[in-house]
């Protein structure tokens, strides 16, 4: 199903680039006083678990260099125990996590399914 895998891979780095832009700008004291970016960041991380769940163990074993564990823990974090979701695991991944992942999930990508 490598078709498939390349538009779960696709939507994978464009919902981490949007996650991206959405805290472009923005310090951890404005994610603190803005619930609806808060519920925005935790959505956006579980599309991108959700995705990368969605791709082939073949895929996944192809591509290791892409975290596919800890994405999926991350969806399954957020799905699961949305009631004490940890605002700083979210930050701190958003922040920190995803500017690599973008890098990893283009690198990745073969010229005919860059955008």
């Amino acid at each position: 199903m490598q078709g498939d895998d390349w538009v779960y891979v696709g939507h994978m780095l464009d919902t981490a680039r949007k996650a991206l832009r959405l805290v472009e700008g923005k310090s951890r004291a404005d994610y603190d006083q803005d619930e609806v970016l808060r519920l925005a960041l935790a959505h956006l991380a579980q599309v991108i678990g959700e995705a990368a769940r969605r791709v082939s163990p073949s895929f996944a074993e192809a591509h290791p260099q892409i975290p596919w564990k800890a994405i999926v823990g991350m969806r399954h974090k957020v799905v699961h125990d949305y009631m004490a979701v940890d605002e700083d695991v979210v930050w701190r991944t958003v922040t920190g996590e995803l500017p690599s992942l973008v890098s990893l999930l283009e690198e990745a990508m073969p010229p005919e399914h860059r955008g």
